[in-house]
């Protein structure tokens, strides 16, 4: 489930609103872990896990088909369905707009309730009880000057750097969350972009969602995560300083604890519960640091996600966007 969240959120910088057209894209995914998860990740993953997963993404009209090894998946926007294929056994099943709203509160409430049995959150005494910690959050675009040929795109590179903290704090005071978008950019793709803007109406009409992100990983995301929203708006808010389309993107989280977290972490065995922002993430660094067998760092990086795009043209028939003639529906 987390490495289908941290994908998803790459496509914040590709959102736009456009009119709909025909694309098809071949793309190549890579999630990695840092700590003992990722060990453990690399050892059961297998080849998906050591060197990412190739998808192949069709839009047409209301339609939107992502195939992956032996699966493929259809949203319809007009029907308000999703359809399943297993492409060995050639049976798909149907499931409705609704439903799926259904599993996403389901999958967002146990997100939740692990949330808070895992990490319980002490209460900061100069707060009323329950008053959730407000934050702030920064937000930064530097281009490099670097440039590159990939996969046939001449690419200039941009960084983006998004941090969240504790309101009237700074990042070392409080702790925080950063993220670091590492990107490649070429000239506008429209085609591209299209497949964002299906995102976003899907994400409207089956959740209310953030703008280019998907509905269903976007709610679990928020679950696990209850900071990227502000970090998600915020990057919406100021998309347009980032010009071009992504044609490569490391994204890079990094969970910061306070300096006086990192160094009672340095001295006592287990984590203390912290404050504020660094209470929130305090747990991520601690599961982190326990994997790891040098000194505690302040900034940890738990996770990475990395989306190549290979091949990109506008020829997709109405046949390539529609279940498959012979398949027959499972029950």
């Amino acid at each position: 489930m987390r490495s289908r969240v941290l994908t998803t959120l790459v496509l914040v910088f590709l959102a736009s609103y456009g009119a709909f057209a025909d694309v098809r894209t071949e793309q190549k995914t890579q999630v990695q872990f840092g700590g003992m998860l990722g060990r453990v990740m690399n050892l059961f993953g297998g080849k998906a896990a050591r060197e990412g997963i190739t998808s192949t993404v069709l839009v047409k009209n209301d339609r939107k088909v992502t195939t992956t090894d032996n699966t493929s998946q259809i949203v319809d926007l007009s029907e308000e369905k999703v359809y399943y294929l297993d492409l060995r056994r050639r049976t798909y099943k149907v499931t409705t707009f609704a439903e799926v709203r259904r599993q996403i509160e389901e999958a967002q409430r146990r997100a939740q309730e692990s949330a808070r049995t895992q990490e319980p959150v002490e209460e900061s005494p100069d707060k009323p009880k329950g008053e959730t910690t407000e934050v702030e959050v920064d937000f930064d675009v530097k281009n490099t000057g670097e440039s590159k040929v990939i996969n046939g795109f001449d690419t200039r590179q941009t960084l983006l750097t998004i941090t969240v903290r504790e309101k009237g704090k700074t990042l070392d005071e409080s702790g925080g969350l950063v993220l670091t978008s590492d990107m490649w950019l070429t000239a506008e793709q429209r085609a591209l972009q299209e497949v964002a803007d299906f995102e976003r109406r899907y994400a409207e009409k089956l959740y209310g969602g953030l703008a280019g992100v998907s509905a269903d990983q976007m709610a679990m995301a928020l679950a696990m995560y209850p900071m990227l929203r502000q970090a998600m708006e915020r990057m919406n808010a100021e998309g347009d300083k980032v010009e071009g389309t992504a044609i490569l993107t490391t994204l890079t989280f990094d969970a910061v604890r306070s300096a006086e977290q990192a160094k009672t972490e340095a001295k006592e065995e287990a984590a203390p519960v912290g404050r504020g922002v660094a209470g929130m993430l305090g747990g991520l660094a601690r599961r982190a640091r326990k994997s790891e067998p040098e000194e505690p760092k302040q900034r940890t990086t738990f996770m990475t996600s990395t989306v190549e795009v290979l091949e990109l043209s506008t020829d997709v028939s109405d046949d390539a966007v529609a279940v498959p003639a012979g398949f027959k529906e499972s029950k």
